[in-house]
């Protein structure tokens, strides 16, 4: 299987890796770390996690995101990684 990140999902996270970044220098490295590590055990994972809207939801180890993405025949492709404590409205509007 392949991992492909889609623009919207790469945009989330350069936005969570520039939020965390503004808390303490070091964190917005420590935080891509972090998801893309999520996003490579999909390799493995993928297809385990609860389905939401259409979309597998993977919940970060280390930080209050969630990777969303859909297995489209050998490749994981993943289209959104939220922040969790956003407007669960937000959240939704975003997956339609």
């Amino acid at each position: 299987m392949k991992i492909e990140i889609l623009a919207d999902a790469e945009q989330d996270i350069e936005t969570g890796i520039y939020f965390y970044e503004a808390q303490k220098q070091g964190l917005g490295r420590y935080f891509l770390d972090t998801i893309l590590a999520d996003i490579d055990s999909l390799i493995i994972y993928a297809g385990i996690h609860i389905k939401i809207k259409g979309y597998y939801r993977h919940l970060s180890k280390r930080f209050p995101f969630a990777i969303y993405y859909k297995i489209l025949g050998d490749t994981i492709k993943v289209y959104a990684v939220l922040d969790c404590r956003k407007n669960p409205s937000l959240i939704e509007k975003r997956l339609d």
